[in-house]
């Protein structure tokens, strides 16, 4: 069985989606109705933007998901038998699934990103990536650091990403070089994504969602706040909400659908690369593509 992934930011990059605009009538409708929704030329920035202006949030957000959806509409090939999405990549996935149209999902990205961005500025927030520590050691070293810092992305094992205040996400650096950590890196990103910080984002995503029509999905869709799989639509809803200041747990999701019988992942838009890689770093020994 395959499961198809749909990525979220970091997976951007400059040119994106151009080619789909250029061969296909049904992509350049989509991006038409997107420039109309959004207020703003985006394809305009896909295409032929720099690196600086695709990765500003309210931009990266709604790039990332219509490059995916549109693929995925135009794939006239293998049909998934399950969906995730890694943090943005959970709003594409319940697009390609059925439980919200187009629009609906469009719209949803553009108040997730405005949203987040206004959190943002109201709280300054960071996000450092940590590379050779257990999970556990990470997890008792920011649960030891004053202020606010969690693990926000269980990636892969041995790969985390941690989030909160600046102060906070500093110390909790210096003290993970010196349990033996790899790399101890801050990421070049505007705010503490999925942490506490965002709380006031998570408020206005709440009502914009609980407005939205939701159907019931084609096939179960296995979400980020515990991994496992849904196909009821007031949990759905529910875990969209909590996502914004809960962790990612990509890999119990990634775990959750092999031990469902998924043996095979194709990654939908981005690069094609960023969760096929942690797929692999998951188990070496599941089939991953990516659709072009």
């Amino acid at each position: 069985m395959v499961g198809f992934l749909l990525p979220g930011q970091a997976s951007q990059f400059t040119g994106m989606g151009k080619d789909l605009w250029e061969r296909s009538e049904i992509a350049k409708r989509r991006f038409d109705e997107a420039n109309d929704l959004l207020g703003f030329d985006i394809s305009k920035v896909m295409f032929s933007g720099t690196a600086d202006e695709l990765k500003q949030t309210n931009v990266t957000q709604p790039a990332v998901f219509l490059h995916s959806t549109i693929m995925a509409e135009l794939n006239e090939g293998e049909k998934a038998s399950a969906v995730a999405g890694h943090s943005l990549g959970e709003f594409s996935a319940l697009v390609i699934n059925d439980v919200l149209s187009f629009e609906a999902g469009l719209n949803l990205v553009k108040v997730r990103a405005e949203a987040m961005q206004e959190a943002c500025e109201k709280v300054p927030g960071t996000m450092a990536a940590i590379v050779g520590l257990d999970d556990q050691v990470v997890e008792e070293i920011c649960a030891a650091v004053e202020g606010i810092v969690i693990a926000a992305n269980y990636n892969c094992p041995g790969q985390l990403v941690i989030s909160g205040e600046h102060q906070a996400v500093e110390l909790a650096c210096e003290k993970l070089r010196e349990a033996g950590a790899r790399r101890a890196i801050a990421l070049p990103v505007g705010g503490a994504f999925h942490s506490p910080l965002m709380q006031p984002a998570q408020e206005r995503l709440a009502v914009a969602i609980e407005n939205t029509p939701f159907q019931s999905p084609s096939c179960p869709i296995y979400q980020n706040v515990d991994g496992g799989k849904q196909k009821d639509i007031d949990q759905i809803k529910g875990n969209l909400i909590k996502q914004l200041t809960s962790p990612v747990r990509w890999t119990e999701t990634i775990q959750n659908m092999v031990k469902d019988g998924i043996d095979a992942f194709v990654e939908v838009g981005g690069t094609g690369k960023v969760l096929q890689g942690m797929v692999k770093r998951i188990d070496r020994s599941l089939t991953t593509s990516s659709l072009s």
